[in-house]
């Protein structure tokens, strides 16, 4: 598969997954009260925020692969080490049940951080620094987004609170 090829699949899948969400699953799953006085704590504010967003980047992936040379090169060569495979699957489930058995007891944020962190090392990632910035950095600026800006209670576990 060609960088092009897979730009504008993920481009027209990026697309209709949103068109979906805005047309038929959004106004058929969210509910909202017509009396939020704050519109960024309208149930509806934010789905339909992320579906414009996964738009745009459909529209961005199609433009990009409408750009890019149309060579027959492919992206990746294909591996042929299935017991690699089975072990990466393999140790995804493992984290996923650590996952569940974690999250009471550390609570979403800490539990998010081991687990970006953890999943981003199983697959070798390219950027080990971005990594770890980014399993610490996010769940943290979620928490403090939904905690202390949209008031909305997020589990903590038994050993360290978040403020």
């Amino acid at each position: 598969m060609t960088n092009r090829t897979i730009q504008l699949q993920l481009g027209i899948g990026a697309c209709v997954a949103a068109l979906f969400l805005i047309f038929h699953a959004i106004p058929a799953w969210v509910s909202a009260p017509s009396n939020i006085s704050n519109i960024i704590l309208s149930p509806l504010f934010w789905p339909y925020t992320l579906a414009g967003v996964t738009i745009l980047a459909g529209l961005g992936l199609i433009a990009a692969g409408l750009r890019a040379p149309s060579d027959d090169a492919p992206v990746n060569t294909p591996i042929d080490d299935t017991p690699a495979a089975w072990v990466r699957l393999a140790s995804m489930a493992a984290i996923m049940t650590a996952t569940m058995f974690l999250l009471p007891r550390l609570g979403m944020v800490w539990t998010s951080m081991l687990v970006f962190a953890t999943t981003a090392f199983l697959f070798k990632t390219r950027h080990p620094l971005t990594a770890m910035i980014c399993a610490v950095a996010v769940p943290l600026v979620l928490y403090a987004f939904f905690a202390h800006v949209a008031g909305v209670a997020i589990p903590q576990g038994h050993f360290v609170r978040l403020p």
